[in-house]
C-alpha cells in the first residue's frame, strides 16, 4: 500500500513549489554532451535531399536506357555507284531508324553521297600501243576497244594491206593514240604541205604533244616519224578487184538489152537478209570495209537477197573473197556473197528472193566463218543496212 501512495505523490505533488524550488534552465555551456543540438537537424535534411536527388537521377537514367532498348535497330541502306556516271546521277546514301523505309521519322536521316570507286581522270594517250590479235577478233571490235576508226588501224599497219580481213591470230597491231596516221617526214616537207596531203590541219600536227615539237620554233628533221591527228588517205578498194557484172540499166528482159552472156531474168523489187541471223559477227560497213559480216556458222544456209540472175559462181581465192556468188537483180543493183564453203548455184541461173545459193564458210581472206555481204549500184558499194528489210 505504501509504495502505491508514494507513486501517487510523485504524480500529484502536495503543494506548489517556490520559484527557487522550480528547476532552472541550464546554460548552453553547461549542457550535457548528450543533449541534441539544432545543427544535427540540418545535417539530417541534407542527407535526405541527396538521397532524393540520387533516386531521381537513377530513375531518369534507367528510364532512358529502357526507352532506347525498345527502339528498332538502325538500318543502313546503301546504293553503290560502280562508275563515274552512276556516281553522278544516283541517289545519296540514306541512314534511318526503323525498318529502313524511306520517310521513317523515328530518327532524322543522314544524307550524303557515297562513292565506292575512286575516279581518276582519264589522261590522253600520246604513244601507240601494241595489240596482239586473238581468235574471234575483228577490225571493228578492235577499233571499238581503242576508240579509233578501223581505217586508223589500217593506216598504221602495212601488213594488213588496207584489208580488214587480213587479220590473223597472233598478229601484232600498232594502235595509234587517236584517229589519224603516221608519216615519215621528208626533205622539203612543210606543215602546210603535209596537212594538205592528208586532209588535216597544220596546227594540229604542231600542237600534238606526242610529236614533241618546240612550239616556239617547230622544226622536223627528215626521217622523223610524226603523227598527223585527223589525217587520212585513200584506201585500196578491194571490192573493185571483184568485177561487177550486170545486165545493164534496163529492165533485164534479155535480148539486145542484156550486157552479159546470161541475158535477161527477173527484177528484184526489194532486198531481204541473206542469212538466218540478222546480226554482225565482225566488221560493219565503213570506208575500209565495203560490206557487212553477218553471223553465219559454218555450213548454214545463204539466201539470195532478191530475185535476179547469177552472174558469178566461182570458187578459189578471188581477191580474198574465196568461194563467191554474185547476183544481178536487173534494176542496177548487184549483191555479192563471199567466203562460202559450198556454192549451190551456177552462172546464169535464175533465182528468186530467198533461194538457197550456198553454205557459209571461211574461205578466202576470212577470219572465222561468217557471210560477207555487199550491195553495189552502178559499180559502187552502198551500206547493205540501208537496203535489207
Amino acid at each position: 500500500m505504501k509504495p502505491f501512495l508514494e507513486r501517487i505523490k510523485s504524480i500529484f505533488p502536495a503543494g506548489k513549489k517556490t520559484k527557487a524550488e522550480q528547476p532552472q534552465p541550464v546554460p548552453a555551456t553547461e549542457e550535457p554532451a548528450t543533449t541534441p543540438r539544432k545543427k544535427q537537424k540540418a545535417d539530417r535534411f541534407a542527407v535526405v535531399s541527396w538521397a532524393v536527388t540520387l533516386v531521381l537521377v537513377v530513375g531518369l537514367l534507367g528510364g532512358t536506357l529502357y526507352y532506347k532498348s525498345t527502339l528498332p535497330p538502325v538500318v543502313v541502306t546503301v546504293q553503290p555507284q560502280a562508275t563515274e556516271e552512276a556516281s553522278a546521277g544516283s541517289a545519296p546514301m540514306v541512314v534511318s531508324a526503323g525498318s529502313g523505309e524511306e520517310g521513317s521519322d523515328l530518327l532524322p536521316s543522314i544524307l550524303r553521297k557515297l562513292q565506292l570507286k575512286t575516279n581518276f581522270p582519264e589522261r590522253p594517250r600520246y604513244d601507240e600501243e601494241v595489240y596482239r590479235v586473238v581468235r574471234g577478233d575483228s577490225m571493228y571490235r578492235i577499233a571499238e576497244t581503242f576508240k579509233v576508226k578501223s581505217e586508223t588501224i589500217l593506216y598504221a599497219n602495212d601488213e594488213l594491206d588496207d584489208n580488214p580481213h587480213s587479220l590473223r591470230p597472233g598478229m601484232e597491231l600498232l594502235i595509234p593514240p587517236e584517229d589519224g596516221l603516221y608519216y615519215e617526214w621528208k626533205d622539203g616537207d612543210t606543215f602546210q604541205s603535209v596537212a594538205k596531203k592528208f586532209y588535216a590541219e597544220a596546227d594540229d600536227i604542231i600542237n600534238f604533244s606526242g610529236n614533241q615539237l618546240d612550239l616556239s620554233d617547230p622544226e622536223v628533221k627528215p626521217g622523223t616519224k610524226i603523227f598527223i591527228p585527223g589525217g587520212s588517205r585513200e584506201l585500196r578498194n578491194w571490192a573493185a578487184d571483184l568485177v561487177t557484172e550486170t545486165r545493164g540499166t534496163n529492165t533485164g528482159t534479155g535480148g539486145a538489152n542484156a550486157s552479159n552472156s546470161c541475158g535477161g531474168g527477173p527484177v528484184a523489187s526489194s532486198f531481204g537478209w541473206p542469212a538466218d541471223a540478222h546480226s554482225l559477227s565482225g566488221n560493219g560497213y565503213s570506208p575500209s570495209h565495203l560490206g557487212i559480216d553477218i553471223t553465219a556458222p559454218e555450213g548454214s544456209s545463204v539466201y539470195a537477197a532478191g530475185a535476179g540472175v547469177v552472174t558469178m559462181a566461182q570458187g578459189g581465192w578471188n581477191y580474198g573473197y574465196g568461194n563467191v556468188v554474185q547476183i544481178d537483180h536487173g534494176n542496177g543493183y548487184v549483191t555479192v556473197y563471199a567466203h562460202l564453203s559450198t556454192i549451190l548455184v551456177s552462172q546464169c541461173q535464175t533465182v528468186g528472193q530467198g533461194t538457197v545459193i550456198g553454205l557459209s564458210g571461211n574461205t578466202g581472206n576470212s577470219f572465222g566463218a561468217h557471210l560477207h555481204f555487199e550491195i553495189r549500184v552502178g559499180g559502187s558499194n552502198i551500206n547493205p543496212y540501208d537496203m535489207v528489210q
